[in-house]
This record gives C-alpha cells, sequence and structure tokens, in this order.
C-alpha cells in the first residue's frame, strides 16, 4: 500500500495536553493536486465469470503494479475501490506518466490472454482543488477526474484540459483533444484529451506519409495531364511545338509545359554512336538499406571469468563465478540517429525525438529486439543484445569495486540524478563521461540498458557460461546501468532491476553486441 499522506495546516508543535482543539468551523485541509482515478472495465462480468481467481488477479495487479508505479512517480495510493483506486500527485507531469505505465504495463500482461478476460483500466487525470483527509480526498477536483474516467475507453487514459495545459510540452507523448464534454453533476462543461502514448512519432509520421502521398499523386496528375496535352499537340521532326513557335499562340496556350530535349531523346529508338561503343553499365550497388545503415562502433572483448553479483542487493546475490566468451560490444548505446535509420528502412516501430548524438530512449525490449534484428539482416552479421553477464564483465572493465572506478562516487564519471554538474533533466550525448578501463562509455548511468535475459529475482540458478538467462518467466527483462534519472545506487556494476517486456519507458534503451 502506497504512503497516505496527512496534510495539516497549522501549528505543527503538537497538541495541547488536553488533546488537540475541534478545527474552526468549515476549516478542511485543500490543496491543489493532480488525481488520477482508475477503474476496471466489465468488472461485474469478469467477476460473474470468475469471481475468485479475479479478485486474485486484481489485487494482484494493484500490488505488482498500480502501488508500486505511484509511489514511483512521487504519488500516494489514497485508496482502492475494488475495481478501481484514487491517487494524488504534486506534479501533473508525473500524474501522466504514471498512467502511462499502468497502461502500458497492462497491455503487456493482457497479451498473452483472450479478450473478454482482459483486466483493463479506464483512467480519468484532473487537476483541481480538492479536500484532503488521512484516507480520502473530496471535491469537484475528484469528481471531475471520476467523470473523465467513466466516459474513457478501456486501456486509455483521458485527462482534463487543466492537467493538459501544464503538461502539453512535458511529457513526450501526443494528444487527441475529444472537445468539450457535458458530465454529470458538474456545471460547466469539461475539455478532455485522449493520451496518446506514442502518437508523436506514429501521428507525425502518418502526416508526412499521407501529405507525401497527396503531393505525389498531385504531381502525377499534373504529368499525367501535360504529357496528354503534349501528344495532342502537333510536331516538327525535331520534336518542337509548331503551336509554341507560332506568334500567334493565344496567351492561355503559353503555360503548357514543353519537354526538355532530353525527355524527346529518350523515345528515340537508335541510341548515339558514343553510347553504343561504351563499356556496359557497373552492376547496381546493394539496396539502400544495406548501402546506407550506420553500423554502431564496437570494441571487442577478449573474454575471461569473474565473480558476477555482490551482497549489496538481495536481487544481486549470490555472487558466482562466470565465464565469458569473447565477443564485441557496442562503444556507446544505440543513439537517436542509428535508431531512426532503421525506423527509416521500415525495421523499426517508431521514429525517435532528440538530438542525433543522443542515446535512443523510450523503448521497450521487444523494440531493441526489431533493431538488433534489423542491424543483422541489413549488414548480414550476427548483431544482438547482449546477455545480462556480459553487460556486467564488460562494465566492470577487469575491476571488482563498487564503480569500474573505485568504491566511491565521483564527479564526472557518470550520468545520474547525484554524479555531478552534468546531471540533467535529460540524458546527456553519448560519449559525455569517461571510459571505462575497456574503452566503452555509458556503462552505468544516461540510460537504463535492456538485456537478453529474462527477469529473475536472484542469481539462484543462474547460467555460468555467460549466455542470456533464458528460462521462467519472460513478461519482463532485465535492465542494467541505471538512467539520468536514478541516484547514484543504480550506477554501480552490479545494479539490476527488471521491467515488462513491451513496455516502452522514457529513461530505456539499449546497446548490441556481435558475436564472432
Amino acid at each position: 500500500m502506497g504512503e497516505i499522506r496527512n496534510f495539516k495546516s497549522g501549528n505543527q508543535d503538537g497538541p495541547p495536553p488536553d488533546g488537540p482543539p475541534p478545527p474552526p468551523h468549515g476549516a478542511m485541509p485543500r490543496r491543489l493536486a493532480a488525481i488520477i482515478v482508475g477503474d476496471i472495465a466489465s468488472y461485474s462480468r469478469l467477476m460473474q465469470a470468475d469471481e475468485e481467481g479475479t479478485h486474485v488477479r486484481v489485487k494482484r495487479i494493484e500490488r505488482d503494479l498500480i502501488q508500486p508505479s505511484i509511489v514511483e512517480h512521487h504519488g500516494s495510493l489514497v485508496k482502492t475501490t475494488g475495481d478501481g483506486f484514487i491517487a494524488i500527485f504534486d506534479s501533473p507531469v508525473e500524474a501522466v506518466r504514471c498512467s502511462i505505465v499502468i497502461q502500458q504495463n497492462l497491455i503487456g500482461r493482457n497479451a498473452s490472454l483472450a479478450k473478454d478476460s482482459r483486466i483493463e483500466y479506464r483512467i480519468g487525470v484532473n487537476l483541481g482543488d480538492v479536500i484532503v483527509e488521512p484516507d480520502d480526498v473530496y471535491g469537484d477536483g475528484v469528481n471531475i477526474a471520476t467523470r473523465i474516467e467513466g466516459i474513457a475507453a478501456p486501456g486509455q487514459v483521458y485527462i482534463s484540459g487543466a492537467i493538459y495545459e501544464q503538461i502539453k510540452h512535458k511529457v513526450v507523448c501526443g494528444y487527441e483533444s475529444l472537445g468539450d464534454r457535458k458530465v454529470k453533476n458538474i456545471t460547466d462543461p469539461v475539455r478532455v484529451y485522449r493520451v496518446l502514448p506514442d502518437a508523436d512519432a506514429v501521428g507525425r509520421t502518418r502526416s508526412r506519409r499521407e501529405n507525401a502521398l497527396i503531393f505525389l499523386l498531385g504531381l502525377m496528375l499534373l504529368i499525367m495531364a501535360g504529357g496528354v496535352l503534349w501528344s495532342l499537340l502537333p510536331h516538327t521532326p525535331g520534336g518542337t511545338s509548331e503551336q509554341a513557335a507560332t506568334p500567334a499562340a493565344s496567351p492561355s496556350a503559353s503555360p503548357i509545359p514543353q519537354p526538355p530535349p532530353r525527355e524527346a531523346t529518350t523515345h528515340t529508338p537508335q541510341p548515339s554512336p558514343s553510347l553504343a561503343s561504351a563499356p556496359p553499365p557497373p552492376a547496381p550497388s546493394p539496396s539502400p538499406s544495406v548501402a546506407l545503415v550506420r553500423e554502431p562502433e564496437m570494441i571487442a572483448i577478449r573474454g575471461g571469468s569473474f565473480a558476477m553479483g555482490s551482497n549489496d542487493d538481495p536481487t544481486e546475490r549470490p555472487v558466482h563465478q562466470v565465464t565469458i566468451k569473447p565477443f564485441s560490444i557496442g562503444k556507446y548505446p544505440v543513439t537517436v540517429q542509428e535508431w531512426n535509420e532503421c525506423a527509416a528502412a521500415k525495421g523499426c516501430g517508431f521514429t525517435a525525438t532528440g538530438k542525433d548524438d543522443a542515446p535512443v530512449s523510450n523503448v521497450s525490449w521487444t523494440d531493441a529486439q526489431q533493431y538488433a534484428a534489423w542491424l543483422a539482416q541489413a549488414t548480414k552479421k550476427p548483431y544482438r543484445l547482449l546477455s545480462e553477464a556480459e553487460w556486467e564483465y564488460a562494465a566492470r572493465g577487469g575491476t571488482q569495486s563498487k564503480y569500474w572506478w573505485g568504491d566511491k562516487l565521483q564527479p564526472g564519471m557518470a550520468g545520474c540524478k547525484d554524479c555531478g554538474d552534468l546531471a540533467a533533466e535529460q540524458p546527456a550525448k553519448v560519449g559525455s563521461f569517461k571510459p571505462n578501463p575497456f574503452g566503452l562509455y555509458d556503462m552505468g548511468g544516461g540510460i537504463d540498458q535492456w538485456v537478453e535475459d529474462c527477469w529473475h529475482r536472484t542469481y539462484q540458478g543462474a547460467p555460468s557460461d555467460g549466455s542470456a538467462w533464458n528460462s521462467g518467466d519472460c513478461s519482463s527483462h532485465v535492465l542494467r546501468s541505471g538512467s539520468w534519472k536514478n541516484d547514484s545506487r543504480y550506477v554501480r556494476t552490479t545494479n539490476r532491476d527488471g521491467y515488462d517486456t513491451n513496455v516502452r519507458y522514457p529513461t530505456h534503451g539499449f546497446r548490441v553486441a556481435l558475436s564472432p
């Protein structure tokens, strides 16, 4: 259960000996807050079909997804309502991010289930003045969030205009305006928006594609019309229009497009002597998808043995000996420019935003696999994701300390929330910090990095040969490195975490490996 904040006003020195005085009439703790209201679609039908099983699944989602997501985004769970929940946030940005994470996680969890057995939430988010008590919140701010949730489609996040104005330039997503909606028991209409987590890429790509098609269609029609008009005109043997050469031609005829001489010569069946005697043209170059691919800069790792894990966290135990075979690893995480070449070749599912030399972010494990598969196909080389053991071996750079540079944090070594002056609201460009002894950059901080392995809570039973651990529940996969939004604990070379396989998150990226 998330922390229930107890908001108080007035003297904070404690109650008088006789007990706290009653609050003045009408005095209630109020505040401006972002409110999330979530509710399960078709809950009654699910309960009727499998009451006990549905109850267990809902409680598991609350425990494993909803409550941790709220805490991670600095909110507080006010209460659960059997088929829903209410949460309160100081930040509208964090409230919307939390809502997106919950919905995208549920997409991954529901992927293998029949449609009529999926647990899907409708989520409404509003910013308003609310009355706050230790175990509940009240007021129109909550009522509006509830009404917005009621009109949301299953699996969707709807937000009020008040939330939209606060987040429209701060959250990486798209928005679809649904106009002003009259909602029950609220006097004024409420402007409502649907949040589109991937519309920033999908929408713009679709618009560009549609605009390009319209332009090409118009150009083709213009060329066809010009060709028809040209064919109807009488021509001299030299291929020049007699009408165009006649001084008496009407002004309206002057805009008729005239084909250039080289277009006329292409219809001449007899080639010129110089062309006939020329050598045959060179063989066609490789396809653009191969010729234009930018391969990541790789560093060869000789391999060896090391003690993997630590006793700093239960998930990093037991420490175990692992032998690593030689392999090559990306010198940097995959960049926005490298990713977008894959997107342009239709090998990756979205176009990334940001500077070309920034690490690509907001990718799922499935996205990372798409890129590796496209790169392998385009280059005919066995590119792949690293195994977790390979990642830690490379990150250590031959050391056994907490960080590759030692046991104490040093400024200028990594990009994280408390790592020094270069910490920022977005990841620095790749290579902004010092490389480790293997010459690798950003092996700790900067961007979370997906690896091949399925998530396991400990190393009990982990492979000892450096291969990926692909057995067990693979609905989640392993992330290493920590990001610019994490503190230095996450930058340790042994730190590990897991996240849903098909869910995108703004701090998640990856780098690639290459088998010998």
